[in-house]
C-alpha cells in the first residue's frame, strides 16, 4: 500500500456556528488526474449490481442512478471541505471514482462503497480487492440496511476474505473515540425520510427483502490476523447522506450532519493512523 496522505493532527471541534451552507450540485472524477502524494483523495468505488429498476438502479431527483453512485459526488465534496477546515490533513476537493481493478487503486489508502445491497463482484474485482486489503488498504462500506442487504456484502466478503468472520465493534473501540467521543452509533436516514419526531429508521419498502433488523445502527468489521481493521461497514445508517445534505436546513444539519461528520472524521483519522 502506497500511503498518499500525510500524517496529521486533528484540530478543533465540529461547531455549528460559522459553517457555511453547502451548495447543491458539483463535479465528479476527471479523466487524466494524477494523484498527489501530498493529498488525500476520497475514492468512490464503482461496481455492478444485479436486478432491474429499484434494484440495480433507481430514479431520483430527475435522473437515473446506479447504486454505486448514491450520494456522489456531493457527499465527498462536502466531506473533503470539512476535513480541510477541521483537520490538518490536505484533502483534494475532487473525489475520484475507481473500479476495483484500476491500476492505481493502491494510491488510495481508503476507499468508499455505498448502497451495496444488490452488489455483485466479478472474479477480477474480488482478487483486486483482496490484494488491496492485504497490502494495507482500508474499505468503508456505507448506506445499506437490513438482513438481505447485509447478506449481499457478507457473500462478497466471503469470496474476498475466505475464512474471515465479521465482528460488531463495541462502542468502546478506539474508532468511536479517535477524535470525537461518540457514545452511541448514530442512525442517519436519507434526507427524504428525516422527519421531525418520526424516528430515524428508513422504510422497509426502500430496501432489499427480507429487510428485518433495520432499527439498530452499528459498525461491523473484518480484521486481519493481527487485528487490523481492513473493512468497516456502517450498517443501518446513511452516514454519507449527512454530508451530502448538510444544506437541507438547520434542523437536519444539527440532528444529522454534525453526527455524520463526527463519524467520518473519526474513521478517516483511524484509518490513516493505523
Amino acid at each position: 500500500m502506497r500511503i498518499t496522505a500525510r500524517l496529521f493532527l486533528v484540530a478543533g471541534t465540529l461547531l455549528l456556528a460559522g459553517l457555511a451552507a453547502a451548495q447543491e450540485g458539483g463535479f465528479g472524477n476527471e479523466e487524466g488526474i494524477t494523484q498527489s502524494r501530498d493529498e488525500l483523495w476520497l475514492t468512490r468505488i464503482q461496481y455492478d449490481s444485479i436486478g432491474g429498476q429499484r434494484q440495480a438502479y433507481y430514479y431520483y431527483d430527475g435522473r437515473w442512478w446506479e447504486r454505486w453512485e448514491t450520494d456522489f459526488p456531493q457527499a465527498e465534496q462536502n466531506f473533503a471541505k470539512r476535513l480541510n477546515e477541521l483537520t490538518s490533513v490536505v484533502v483534494s476537493p475532487v473525489p475520484l471514482t475507481r473500479p476495483l481493478t484500476h491500476p492505481s487503486l493502491g494510491d488510495s489508502p481508503l476507499i468508499f462503497m455505498s448502497d451495496v445491497g444488490y452488489m455483485e463482484l466479478s472474479r477480477l474485482e474480488i482478487e483486486a480487492l483482496r490484494t488491496y486489503l492485504a497490502n494495507g488498504g482500508f474499505l468503508w462500506v456505507d448506506d445499506f440496511w437490513g438482513d438481505a442487504e447485509w447478506a449481499s456484502l457478507e457473500r462478497a466478503m466471503a469470496d474476498v476474505l475466505p475464512g474471515k468472520r465479521w465482528i460488531t465493534l463495541p462502542i468502546e473501540h478506539p474508532i468511536f473515540h479517535t477524535v470525537f467521543d461518540i457514545e452511541q452509533m448514530p442512525q442517519i436516514p436519507a434526507r427524504d425520510y428525516a422527519r421531525w419526531g418520526q424516528g430515524t429508521t428508513e422504510p422497509s419498502f426502500e430496501h432489499r427483502r427480507p429487510t428485518g433488523s433495520m432499527k439498530t445502527p452499528s459498525i461491523r468489521a473484518y480484521t486481519d490476523d493481527d487485528g487490523r481493521l481492513m473493512v468497516i461497514a456502517t450498517h443501518n445508517t446513511d452516514i454519507a447522506d449527512g454530508w451530502e445534505r448538510e444544506s437541507y436546513g438547520e434542523w437536519y444539519f444539527e440532528n444529522f450532519s454534525t453526527k455524520s461528520y463526527r463519524v467520518g472524521i473519526n474513521v478517516i483519522v483511524y484509518a490513516l493512523s493505523h
